[in-house]
């Protein structure tokens, strides 16, 4: 299960993961908490529209399914109590059921990534009998790199999926959000998107690799 604030934060983020995990016979399900343009000026109805159809395209790219999407204010998460966010993603998890959970880092700069992984981080709390093993952590080019680590403290990967085989994919998701990336050297253009890729790999001996905080894994 992966929860984002917006369409095309599941591709930007981990979408050769994703990939890898549906060509594995997983099961995936991302649910949006915005539809990540409702903030924005001008033709709203269509770019509401537009960004519904570029999600449908990325998940039959990438093979996963769209759960309950919400219409919480875009760039306004904070606006609401964390508790009535909280209830949607419990009831998503009562669900879906997840042994697997993604979301975003509390490190990135947009208050809607922060707010959805506080809670997150709430809604699968470890208690006795929790169905979900193990929570992942992701970054989002033009989120998590802008961040201060002062202010919203830093995104510490430990583990790197590595997306050598399955980089292709993830260009073809990022093309279906053609409208939300931006001219290179841009940190949200295809190309540095290949480069930070490119750098987690080589982090760890890979050409490709997208790479993830652990906040907590669970073996019984």
């Amino acid at each position: 299960m992966i929860v984002i604030a917006h369409p095309d934060d599941e591709a930007i983020s981990m979408a050769g993961t994703i990939f890898k995990h549906t060509e594995q016979g997983d099961s995936v399900v991302v649910m949006s908490m915005t539809n990540g343009v409702g903030s924005r000026y001008g033709q709203a109805s269509f770019d509401v529209e537009n960004r519904k159809q570029a999600a449908k395209l990325a998940s039959k790219i990438l093979g996963f399914e769209w759960g309950d999407c919400y219409n919480f204010n875009d760039n306004a998460m904070d606006s609401y109590p964390l508790i009535e966010i909280v209830k949607v993603i419990e009831k998503a998890k009562q669900e879906v059921g997840p042994t697997i959970v993604y979301t975003h880092s509390g490190a990135d700069l947009n208050v809607d990534h922060r707010v959805v992984a506080n809670a997150v981080l709430t809604a699968f709390r470890p208690q006795p009998n929790e169905i979900c093993k193990e929570l992942r952590l992701f970054e989002v080019a033009s989120a998590t790199d802008y961040g201060c680590e002062a202010i919203t403290g830093r995104f510490s990967p430990n583990l790197y999926i590595d997306i050598t085989n399955e980089w292709h994919k993830k260009v073809e998701a990022l093309a279906a959000y053609c409208a939300e990336m931006r001219q290179y050297p841009h940190s949200r253009s295809v190309q540095s998107i290949k480069n930070l890729t490119r750098i987690r790999g080589n982090q760890v001996g890979l050409e490709f690799a997208e790479a993830f905080e652990v906040v907590r894994r669970i073996e019984r």
